[in-house]
């Protein structure tokens, strides 16, 4: 295999590693500053009405978010459930319009199946954040938001395939490929993928230089390539069932798998938001934080919750052998290491209009104590 790289001015060498932990090249260097190592070692179902309604990922929407943030919401003016809640369904509301039910009617069933299935929008509210962060609109960068919800889709479809993991459920129901056969599934993971770029160039009716949309498309294809979400999983795959997997490589994977395309999401949004480099740089370290820490928490929560806590199969890394955050650390250091995480997200922001950046603060804390 070639060498990859990930350049990343938070992740650095670490020379505590040994050759069994290394991962084939020397130019892997992916480590964390905060290193865990230097005090820890390592060693037949009915198809649903395909009537979808938006009141139903709104619902699930604000289930999911009333655990961490009610307790947070009392403490101030800003309301973070309010917040997340509105923006995500707007998001939901902007999907439903860009992907309708026209010809070929079952493939643009299967696409809205999965897209519209709810989930905590995450990405998508992520980029609003962001480019309203910078003193960009709403309006602005929806178009960016939906196609990184896109994306997101795309991947989740392909993930739960017989060929990749095997999954039966999926937001609390069946997968696609359960619902409408592997080929089915695999093209509206495919339309999705194709459909997100030729959504996001509507950025420019709402006012948005060309040069920034291109700019922007260049980000979220190369968070999707070989330089992050298919490079992360394929290295994710290769590393199945090995013992010589340590946190360098298992760091790799989550920074490309999974924090790839939350940075994307982010930098998306104060792309187009009219963001400076300067700002454009800062968002890009917030979010790269808050992407592997979203995945460290999302280890954390495979071993601590039920399927149906969940809406997933859970204990599915355990039982495929892989490499996770607790295995390699116990799930006290994994803890630890979260905060760590959200913390220096949080310092990242510095410089901001402390109000603007608000919802992002709030934010990273949502992922850090997510139940689900």
């Amino acid at each position: 295999m070639s060498s990859v790289s990930f350049a990343n001015p938070l992740i650095q060498s670490n020379s505590v590693l040994n050759n069994s932990q290394k991962f084939n090249q020397k130019s892997f260097s992916f480590l964390h500053p905060w290193n865990p190592l230097s005090s820890f070692s390592s060693k037949s179902i009915k198809k649903p009405s395909f009537n979808l309604r938006i009141s139903a990922a709104q619902t699930r929407v604000e289930t999911e978010l009333r655990p961490v943030v009610e307790q947070n919401d009392q403490k101030g003016v800003f309301s973070f459930k309010d917040y997340m809640v509105q923006k995500a369904n707007l998001v939901n509301q902007a999907l439903n319009d860009a992907v309708s039910l026209r010809d070929p009617l079952k493939i643009h069933e299967a696409m809205r199946y999965s897209l519209l299935a709810g989930g905590k929008r995450v990405r998508p509210v992520l980029c609003l954040a962001a480019c309203e962060l910078v003193g960009g609109s709403e309006s602005a960068a929806m178009p960016a938001a939906c196609a990184t919800e896109m994306i997101h889709t795309m991947s989740l479809i392909h993930d739960d395939l017989p060929c990749m993991d095997n999954d039966d459920l999926r937001r609390g129901k069946p997968t696609s490929h359960r619902m409408f056969g592997e080929d089915i599934a695999i093209l509206a993971g495919d339309a999705l993928l194709a459909f997100a770029f030729e959504h996001i160039a509507v950025a420019t009716e709402a006012g948005v230089s060309p040069e920034r949309v291109v700019q922007a498309i260049g980000e979220l294809a190369k968070a999707t390539g070989t330089s992050g979400l298919v490079a992360g999983q394929v290295v994710d795959i290769d590393s199945e069932g090995s013992n010589d997997v340590g946190l360098e490589l298992l760091e790799y994977i989550h920074v490309h798998k999974t924090a790839a395309l939350l940075e994307a999401a982010a930098v998306m949004g104060a792309i187009i938001g009219g963001g400076s480099n300067t700002e454009v740089e800062k968002v890009r370290k917030f979010a790269r934080q808050i992407g592997l820490l979203f995945q460290v928490v999302d280890d954390i929560l495979d071993v601590t919750k039920s399927s149906e806590e969940l809406g997933k199969t859970a204990g599915k890394d355990l039982a495929a052998d892989k490499a996770t955050y607790p295995k390699l650390l116990g799930i006290e250091k994994s803890k630890e290491f979260a905060e760590t995480l959200k913390r220096e997200a949080g310092e990242a922001l510095a410089g901001f209009d402390p109000a603007k950046a608000e919802p992002l603060i709030a934010l990273s804390n949502y992922i850090a104590y997510r139940q689900n």
